[in-house]
């Protein structure tokens, strides 16, 4: 009884820490009921798309841990005057590192110090709107690259489709965004705290030196070239297979903890993942009923099913039905706007506030419910009007 207890409780702290890889390890297991482990297996699962999974993430802890983007977010603060410069600048950072550090390292590294900068204006509306405006940035910005996030790096090698044509597709959308932003932020980032004037600068605090800290190049220099390994590969230059081992290197020689810091949880997610698309691929009707709902309609499904699975499962549920990979990726980038775990990383921001601002989790979400609503019509209408 007392193993049963540990068992049972070890089950439940898996769906509460994460309920995206429990899901995904059932709907593995009721596959595996249905089609019975056999060689076709082999075939299911991405190894390009792990390894330069693994090794993305491998590159940004070890990064983060140098403190790099730290002392950037810093220096940025050092200059930034007035609430809505502040805000704008903060946003403008999550938006544009989010296209080569991803969108979850983007806001699990600048929200928190986001926090204590915006403290210091001692507005609870104006922070929950920043923060919104970084999640939201952070989301949108990480569409435009392969390397941005999980589903485009997934869908960029599961789709062949050439680096310069992927930029050339998020482009039109990623420029939109930007332009949504801006406007946002320079319009409501005021009436957020009309008490706070454009003159009135943040007061320093001990968590917002003036001045960014050094960072050692000789030991930022390894991990820029695995990075630029990565980039390498994605473009097709470079074998993936090297880019990994040069990760692992680069973890054991200069920093193991980075290694240890990978987001290990995610990629068995895509594990599972690859086995229950590739098992409902083999069952014909299945496969016919879920690619008829599909075919015609890849956009619109991957927004839906992004707003309830959020838009990694969604690509990889999707792809094993349809061939229109173009669709695909915006719909899954559009998608993660939305709900609240449309994008798992809009988690993190949520987290974070609600952590260092407990009583404004429901101005946050209501915010953020909105604003993501509003983003997600726009681009939509955008994609309407594209030719």
């Amino acid at each position: 009884m007392a193993m049963l207890a540990r068992y049972r409780m070890q089950v439940g702290d898996l769906v509460r820490q994460d309920p995206v890889l429990a899901v995904a390890l059932v709907l593995a297991v009721l596959s595996c009921l249905v089609v019975p482990p056999d060689a076709g297996y082999l075939s299911y699962v991405d190894l390009r798309t792990l390894g330069m999974l693994f090794s993305l993430m491998t590159v940004m802890a070890g990064l983060s841990r140098l403190g790099v983007f730290s002392a950037a977010c810093r220096g940025l603060l050092a200059v930034a005057r007035g609430p809505r410069r502040l805000a704008l600048a903060l946003t403008l950072l999550a938006f544009f590192s989010s296209m080569l550090i991803t969108n979850d390292v983007a806001l699990v590294t600048f929200v928190p110090l986001a926090l204590l900068a915006l403290g210091a204006l001692g507005s609870e509306r104006l922070t929950c709107f920043t923060v919104v405006m970084m999640t939201i940035a952070a989301n949108l910005g990480s569409m435009f690259t392969p390397v941005g996030n999980p589903q485009n790096l997934y869908l960029c090698s599961a789709s062949h489709l050439p680096l310069a044509d992927f930029l050339l597709l998020m482009l039109p959308y990623t420029v939109g965004a930007l332009v949504l932003l801006v406007v946002a932020v320079g319009v409501f980032g005021r009436v957020a705290d009309a008490r706070l004037g454009d003159g009135d600068a943040p007061e320093r605090t001990d968590g917002t030196p003036s001045a960014a800290a050094r960072v050692p190049l000789a030991r930022v220099l390894p991990w820029l070239v695995v990075f630029a390994c990565a980039l390498l590969s994605v473009a097709r230059l470079l074998p993936f297979e090297v880019t990994v081992v040069a990760a692992i290197a680069v973890g054991f020689v200069a920093d193991r903890g980075a290694l240890a810091h990978v987001d290990y949880a995610l990629l068995v997610t895509f594990v599972a993942f690859f086995v229950f698309v590739g098992n409902m691929g083999r069952i014909e009707v299945v496969d016919g009923v879920i690619a008829g709902l599909v075919s015609g309609h890849e956009l619109a499904v991957a927004v839906g099913a992004s707003q309830v699975l959020s838009n990694v499962p969604a690509a990889i549920l999707l792809s094993g039905f349809t061939s229109n990979w173009q669709a695909l990726i915006v719909g899954t980038n559009l998608g993660g706007l939305g709900t609240l775990i449309a994008s798992m990383a809009s988690l993190i921001s949520y987290k974070q506030v609600a952590l260092v601002l407990p009583r404004a989790k429901g101005r946050y979400l209501a915010l953020f419910t909105v604003w993501n609503v509003v983003f997600l019509a726009a681009l939509l209408v955008l994609h309407a009007l594209l030719p």
